[in-house]
């Protein structure tokens, strides 16, 4: 329905599509959590945006508005929520997230998707948000389990992607 919509609204903007400066629309559903059969890099960045997105609302709208009533005396029932804190340390935390090894694997000379992930094993492996069974580590992958579900990622190409600069 979105590419439909799209489509027609693209046409009716510009006659000419072909042309390098045609106006033209996208649509980002930014509370989307998706995951797919195969997932890659690009869908981590993705999922760790929307872990960011569901951990702000949850300050706002959960944690601040019951300290606000706390602090004003206000009668009401405590609201439990899945905070989410962790898997954005997982994947961001300064010099030990996942993030911050992939950088760290990109500027070693002979690394290697493979060595990276290897390596992802050997930081990552006991946090309680990331598992990868024999099964997965044969084929270089793992999962997080994310606030809206358990999401397998491939590590095919992530070091070039990570490398990858904008001109």
């Amino acid at each position: 329905a979105f590419d439909f919509i799209v489509d027609k609204v693209n046409k009716s903007i510009h006659k000419d599509m072909k042309s390098d400066n045609a106006a033209s629309i996208g649509v980002l559903d930014i509370f989307g959590f998706e995951t797919f059969k195969s997932n890659n890099f690009e869908q981590l960045c993705i999922n760790y945006t929307n872990e960011a997105l569901q951990q702000q609302f949850n300050k706002y709208v959960f944690k601040l508005e019951q300290l606000e009533y706390e602090r004003e005396g206000i009668l009401w029932k405590y609201i439990s929520f899945p905070d989410n804190q962790d898997v954005l340390d997982l994947i961001d935390m300064k010099h030990t997230g996942m993030l911050a090894i992939l950088d760290e694997q990109c500027i070693i000379p002979q690394s290697t998707d493979e060595k990276f992930t290897r390596y992802l094993y050997g930081h990552a492996g006991l946090h309680k948000r990331f598992s990868a069974s024999s099964q997965q580590r044969v084929r270089h992958r793992f999962s997080i389990e994310h606030y809206a579900g358990n999401v397998e990622y491939n590590t095919k190409d992530w070091l070039e992607k990570n490398k990858d600069q904008l001109p």
